[in-house]
């Protein structure tokens, strides 16, 4: 075919495998074909479509929230030149009776699918098994049945590591048809279910289908479509959720990948073999991967509807067999696939998070506009659902809004100002990919950034636990390589423009289990870029920036100074607040009774220090699923205490300022002379006044009002829960999930045999029929109808009865310390003390304790029990007894 005439390892190879039942595309020119198909946009036909809606589209797409985040008129998106080809679109609703059927008819048409597959030898494609697969009729765009990336769905079993693939000759459709990449983007997921994937997917389209309205450009514009890559990596087939793969059946990547993967879908009905298209193994070697590739231009929702889009998306679905972790799929994603496409900007993207139609086009324009820039990220925003409905009713969802929140307005632009930020975060941010790659040596951003894979996968080669928890964010790590690589001088962006929406942890011990990984390796990231800063002056920056790059990196080493004495600095915060708002005569709690303030405090003292020690416990040894009602009931106690400080600050502040106008006429003299006003209003103003002021000068001052008061309440619980839990647990340097180390060998192999004229040929087991492949991709839209049932999470009964051991454990300590802490508290109070000296009489001027005369007397009377009881085993064995 043409476009393999540019592959530099073609050298008469085969063709792909086309086949049989399914009639081959003609050959055509390539070049020609797309040149004809690109004339075919009439601009003057436009119709203007904005970037929250999709032309002859029913998917709802949620754009009211874009709306609410960024203002940015959208170009008029030119009219594709076919029709949508729904003829029962909008889908009926279905009724119970159809329900059923819908429940049967997938395994149905499978099984007939199955029942028809025959035998075919298949020639390899430079020593690899490529197939192109037609899909089905429905789905092809009308005038387009001679586009072979828009007929044919294009498999190959990858049977090597990422870092091999392109030394191994594999190859892919945008390299073959010598297409210019502009925009890669990877989207990596693990077991997320079909809302969150088409939550991501079909704000990528929107994206995608902004660039090719943007008619006046010089990059982008209704070709725009062929610069743009989306790439879908799948971590571990056997925990991808099977509804997402029916989503992808009807995009048509996964048209034989419903047939290919049957071990996903767990049907009594079903007895044939296990066997499809994709295979364990391809001529003895194991296969690493699953690789397919569509030119799709469907619009799919989590409900099976389907319509037609904008532009065609051009998509790669890498399927891993295994499952090795996210760093593991993004090495697929940039080691082997990037030297391939070699594109301008890569977009990372984790499934479940949702740009806004425009911010993939802000990204890049970033990029575009500045040479310098070596990577860049957007405003991560919480997705708070239908009208904040999410902020109501989780405290710890609006705790997370209001950091982040002012993350976004505070630290991301600081950072951006001085040229390196610290972190680019991964659920959503860009890099140039000339940026990242490794220098002639082998060393290099990218080398950085993947060595963390083989520590954390069991290859430490001898790395301490220090660099095994430093390589937990490996995002951190990336972003320091950038800006320090030799003789480059990148520099790192915030782009305020760039928005997208992703879901938080909104339970206990999700929320502590993230953090945990943030923090440690966070912390260790941080000593490391403090310790090697004086790499900036090889980086090749100028000398002023070298300059501001040098204060930043002072800044963050005050501030990781701060982090790590941060439990110390809330606890004596609450001490010296409290302490001095209760021992004067106008104590912040004599609206209780003259002098009741120190009575407060003592109480809320010990109960801090307490729960310090219940945390600390809980930590060393509990999991936050096996403890989650202890750790959740020290959230609200620790909320309490510092409710009862705030109380006391404001109380302290409303003594300090002047009560009266007068007062506040020498406002330098009052400063200079009024301590507490001078240290502490001023101080409170400067951090929470900075919030609010900070916030209106952004314009965004919602999260003030909504998420403030939760924050505030959970604050102490940022500092001495999650501080604590993630320092107890440094030597857990996993990412929170288990691999999977083995492969289900449950798809069969292709077996190498000797063909007619003496090539060598795979033996492999193929359905031949098209129609079987339209009745599949038909039931796929069918079972999607079908609500899913709700799946609970479960622990597995070891993980179960472990959690339950070392609650018990536990509360045995906690029950054990407790008591004993309670004895400690009780006798030592200044309230037994002052009960002790109403009731008891002074002996030579003092007070002698009572229960210290029970301990006396009881030690006494223990120890003549035991001299009776050793005189009585005397007299019995004198007497012979």
């Amino acid at each position: 075919m043409a476009y393999r005439q540019q592959d530099p390892y073609y050298n008469s190879a085969p063709s792909p495998a086309i086949i049989p039942g399914f009639p081959p595309s003609a050959p055509t020119n390539h070049a020609q074909q797309y040149n004809e198909y690109d004339t075919q946009w009439d601009d003057r036909s436009a119709k203007s479509v904005q970037s929250s809606q999709f032309h002859g589209s029913q998917v709802a797409l949620n754009p009211q929230y874009e709306k609410s985040q960024v203002n940015i008129h959208t170009p008029p998106v030119p009219a594709m030149p076919y029709h949508a080809y729904q003829q029962d679109y909008p889908p009926v609703q279905p009724h119970p009776g159809m329900l059923r059927e819908m429940s049967t008819g997938y395994s149905v048409a499978r099984e007939k699918l199955m029942k028809r597959r025959s035998v075919r030898h298949v020639e390899l494609q430079n020593g690899n098994l490529v197939l192109d697969v037609a899909v089905p009729t429905h789905i092809v765009p009308k005038g387009m049945n001679g586009a072979e990336e828009m007929t044919k769905m294009r498999y190959t079993a990858a049977t090597c590591d990422p870092d091999e693939f392109m030394r191994r000759k594999y190859s892919l459709r945008p390299y073959l048809y010598g297409r210019h990449t502009e925009l890669f983007i990877v989207m990596t997921m693990y077991n997320e279910d079909e809302v969150l994937f088409v939550k991501t997917m079909n704000s990528v389209i929107k994206n995608i289908a902004h660039l090719c309205g943007r008619t006046r450009s010089k990059t982008w514009g209704p070709e725009g479509w062929k610069k743009v890559v989306v790439c879908v990596v799948s971590d571990g087939r056997s925990k991808v959720n099977k509804r997402t793969l029916q989503v992808l059946t009807l995009v048509s990547l996964l048209m034989m990948g419903l047939v290919c993967i049957p071990a996903l879908y767990d049907f009594p009905r079903w007895d044939v073999t296990k066997k499809g298209i994709a295979k364990d193994s391809v001529a003895g070697r194991d296969v690493t991967a699953h690789i397919f590739e569509y030119t799709s231009n469907v619009v799919v929702t989590e409900t099976g509807e389907v319509s037609t889009g904008v532009c065609p998306v051009q998509i790669i679905f890498c399927l891993k067999e295994q499952n090795k972790k996210k760093l593991n799929s993004h090495r697929w994603f940039f080691n082997a696939f990037g030297p391939l496409i070699n594109p301008n900007v890569c977009v990372l993207l984790d499934v479940g998070t949702k740009p806004t139609g425009t911010s993939i086009y802000e990204l890049w324009k970033c990029f575009d506009n500045h040479s310098n820039v070596g990577g860049a990220c957007g405003e991560i925003c919480v997705d708070t659902g239908t009208a904040c409905s999410l902020l109501l009713m989780s405290p710890l969802a609006a705790s997370q809004n209001f950091e982040y929140k002012m993350s976004n307005i505070l630290d991301k632009p600081l950072e951006s100002v001085f040229g390196y930020i610290s972190v680019l975060p991964g659920a959503f941010s860009a890099y140039r990919y000339k940026a990242l790659l490794n220098g002639p040596d082998g060393k290099g951003p990218l080398a950085s950034y993947f060595k963390g894979e083989a520590m954390h996968g069991g290859g430490a080669d001898g790395a301490g636990l220090f660099e095994r928890n430093m390589y937990l964010a490996e995002d951190r790590i990336l972003c320091f390589e950038i800006v320090t690589k030799k003789r480059e001088g990148w520099i790192l962006k915030y782009v305020k423009s760039a928005k997208a929406a992703t879901d938080v942890p909104t339970t206990v011990p999700e929320f502590i289990s993230q953090r945990r990984r943030w923090l440690n390796g966070s912390l260790f990231a941080s000593f490391h870029s403090t310790i090697f800063f004086y790499r900036i002056w090889t980086s090749g920056q100028n000398p002023i920036r070298m300059l501001v790059l040098q204060i930043e990196f002072i800044y963050n080493a005050v501030q990781l100074i701060f982090t790590w004495t941060s439990l110390a600095n809330f606890y004596l915060a609450f001490f010296l607040l409290v302490s001095s708002a209760t021992t004067s005569t106008d104590g912040a709690f004599n609206f209780l009774s003259q002098g009741a303030g120190q009575d407060v405090f003592q109480v809320f003292l010990k109960l801090y220090i307490a729960l310090l020690f219940v945390v600390t416990v809980c930590s060393l040894g509990n999991r936050p699923q096996g403890s989650k009602w202890i750790y959740g009931l020290c959230m609200i106690l620790f909320g309490i205490c510092n409710v009862i400080t705030l109380w006391c600050a404001g109380w302290t502040v409303y003594l300090a300022v002047p009560h009266t106008l007068a007062g506040w006429k020498d406002f330098p003299n009052l400063v200079a002379t009024n301590q507490a006003f001078r240290e502490i209003v001023i101080s409170l103003a400067a951090t929470y006044g900075l919030y609010l002021f900070s916030s209106i000068m952004h314009l965004e001052p919602w999260h003030m009002f909504t998420s403030f008061i939760q924050y505030m309440f959970l604050l102490p619980s940022y500092v001495n829960i999650l501080m604590m839990y993630a320092m107890c647990n440094l030597h857990d340097v996993t990412w929170g999930t288990k691999g999977d180390n083995g492969a289900a060998k449950d798809l069969g192999g292709a077996k190498k045999v000797k063909g007619e004229n003496g090539k060598d040929m795979m033996e492999i087991e193929i359905p031949t029929a098209r129609e079987d492949v339209d009745r599949m991709w038909a039931a796929s839209r069918s079972a999607l109808k079908m609500k899913a049932p709700e799946e609970k999470s479960h622990r597995d009964a070891e993980t179960k009865q472990a959690d339950h051991d070392r609650n018990s454990r536990t509360n045995v300590v906690l029950a054990w310390v407790g008591t004993n802490m309670l004895m400690i508290l009780v006798f030592t109070s200044q309230a037994f003390l002052n009960w002790v000296n109403a009731h008891f009489a002074t002996s030579q001027g003092s007070s002698f304790n009572p229960y210290l005369s029970f301990l006396f007397f009881a030690l006494a009377g223990l120890s003549a029990v035991r001299f009776v009881g050793s005189l009585l085993y005397l007299i019995f064995r004198l007497f012979g007894h």
